[in-house]
């Protein structure tokens, strides 16, 4: 009924010796899309996408288990709706116990010799997106002078700026518990982490004050999530990513860059550069995208994730 798990993670067994114990051991296109299955350190986090009955789950998280010598597994599920039932059946969804072996409600793991907190239990998001792991990297070797990270959730995009030797960085996110979790990372890498380099509140309406204050930076972060509701309204990534570039270009210094992801297998590449230039002409920029990132090589023929790097003009 499933994989060849061992066969998989043999397929990864040179990722902990590069500086990553967090990563994904088993993607969707190699389950047949029923399952995702993530390493962080000891513990693995086993993502449902199809319907199993409870001793399914359980079987399943033992092979896991067995496969990758975890100390334990826990579940989350992933229904096509569970974006939108994510607050009203979170124990459901994101059991905070592990499904198969001992509770382990931190770790610290690395994804390119980096250190960071993830928490297995805590919610369908555990602290890291590891499909964005080569774009943390690229920013991190960019070394740009000043960035702004939106959406920054546990900041490890600014956290890589960071160590890349960027003069000032600053991260934006709608959650202050997120943006915490972002200042716990920054200090197990023995970066300072002033409370004025973490902005809670609305991206558009920080992205609306930074323009008006006159602020630019030399490289700009958009990493938003496909849908969120807020009380702000509705984001849809497909309808609203143009307003988004529109603002990020307002911001963005002459010459300066935009990387721009998005996490939507319902939008093709072209379109989401379509949508991005539509962006930047109603801000009278102008640009073009000079680099194209994709996940990393545990996620075998992913296409659900863009990640332009676009040059803009003066």
């Amino acid at each position: 009924m499933f994989p060849d798990l061992p066969r998989l993670f043999a397929r990864r067994a040179h990722l902990p010796e590069e500086g990553a114990t967090v990563y994904r051991a088993a993607h969707l296109t190699e389950t047949n899309g029923l399952f995702a299955l993530d390493v962080a350190g000891s513990v693995g986090v086993l993502s449902l996408y199809g319907l199993l009955t409870g001793e399914q789950e359980k079987e399943l998280a033992h092979a896991c288990a067995e496969a990758g010598d975890f100390s334990g597994v826990y579940l989350k599920r992933r229904p096509v709706e569970a974006k939108h039932a994510a607050n009203t059946q979170r124990d459901y969804l994101s059991p905070p116990d592990p499904l198969w072996g001992e509770a382990t409600p931190e770790i610290t793991a690395l994804e390119n010799g980096v250190p960071f907190l993830i928490r297995p239990g805590a919610d369908l998001s555990i602290g890291l997106f590891t499909d964005a792991r080569p774009a943390r990297q690229w920013v991190r070797q960019a070394t740009p002078a000043s960035v702004l990270n939106t959406f920054a959730y546990t900041c490890g995009f600014g956290l890589n700026a960071a160590l890349g030797g960027a003069q000032a960085v600053k991260n934006i996110d709608l959650s202050r518990k997120v943006l915490a979790w972002g200042q716990e990372n920054y200090a197990l890498s023995g970066l300072p982490a002033p409370d004025t380099d973490f902005l809670y509140g609305d991206v558009f309406e920080w992205l609306r004050r930074l323009h008006k204050r006159g602020e630019q930076y030399a490289l700009v972060i958009l990493d938003p999530p496909s849908f969120a509701r807020s009380q702000a309204g509705t984001w849809r990534a497909e309808k609203d990513y143009a307003r988004l570039a529109a603002q990020a270009a307002a911001v963005t210094a002459p010459g300066g860059q935009i990387l721009a992801l998005l996490n939507h297998a319902g939008v093709s590449p072209t379109a989401f550069e379509r949508m991005f230039h539509r962006g930047m002409d109603n801000a009278h920029r102008s640009g073009r995208v000079v680099e194209r990132l994709h996940p990393g090589e545990d996620y075998p023929q992913a296409t659900h994730l863009k990640v332009h790097v676009w040059q803009l003009n003066g």
